[in-house]
């Protein structure tokens, strides 16, 4: 049975060296030029907060919404765990944009034959057998890869044996159904930028516990319309027969005659 990988992000290890971005960038032949955010030309990027560096990147969703909005299958979910994206397929809807609860796909708005650009989780490497690009090029530790199972159990072990250090939760353990990317932190998320609003439900299960509902929603709101046009209609027949007996004509005797 293949084991789904990830990657343990402990933000107290990051010393915001960037050595991760150099060798995503070396890996997927991108400029090797230092940038501050996600972009076409960089697929894991470092945010600052006080002294603390965030890394950002596509997390690689268990249930990934942009897998579940693409209409052409152009974006697939690996049981292994990369979230990859084929450009051949693609037919440039940016559905997947909307849908990424983390913001993370870029699109070459400029190209006359546009794709989305984000973190790939380093699928050939994985394959192999070996580390992902950014994992190997952390000098401090700071991005641990490995089986995603075995790196929650790490990730617990380490909130428990110091616990004044990290606080209790392992973000991506359970947000949005489970990510790829796993992080700890000596702050609360919500101070580094992380979105605590997601809730552990994955997000295509949202749409379609909500999407469920629409032909109740139509059955109902057909009956309540029948319901106002009718009333209105009758409102006008007693309007008009009220004033014809006000005129002296009797409708109905009129239609016996």
């Amino acid at each position: 049975m293949t084991s789904k990988k990830a990657m343990l992000i402990d933000i107290s290890l990051c010393v915001g060296c960037n050595a991760c971005q150099a060798g995503c960038k070396e890996e997927n032949g991108l400029p090797p030029q230092e940038e501050k955010y996600l972009s076409l030309t960089a697929y894991t990027a470092l945010d600052k907060y006080n002294d603390l560096y965030v890394r950002r990147m596509c997390q690689h969703c268990d249930v990934p919404t942009c897998v579940s909005v693409c209409p052409v299958g152009a974006l697939t979910k690996s049981s292994t765990g990369p979230v990859s994206y084929d450009g051949e397929k693609c037919i440039g809807c940016r559905y997947c944009l909307q849908a990424c609860p983390f913001h993370v796909p870029k699109y070459e708005w400029s190209s006359t034959k546009p794709s989305i650009r984000k973190c790939k989780f380093c699928p050939s490497r994985i394959a192999s057998g070996r580390q992902t690009a950014c994992a190997e090029a952390c000098p401090t530790g700071a991005t641990k890869f490995g089986d995603r199972d075995e790196l929650l159990a790490e990730a617990a072990r380490r909130i428990t044996a110091e616990p004044g250090k990290y606080v209790p939760r392992i973000y991506g353990e359970q947000d949005v159904g489970g990510t790829s990317m796993l992080y700890l932190s000596p702050v609360p998320f919500e101070q580094l930028g992380f979105d605590s609003r997601l809730g552990k439900a994955p997000m295509p299960m949202l749409t379609m516990s909500a999407l469920s509902k629409v032909p109740n929603v139509l059955s109902v709101g057909g009956v309540l319309l029948a319901g106002v046009w009718w009333i209105t209609n009758r409102r006008a027949e007693v309007q008009a027969y009220e004033s014809s007996l006000k005129n002296g004509n009797d409708p109905e005797r009129e239609d016996d005659e």
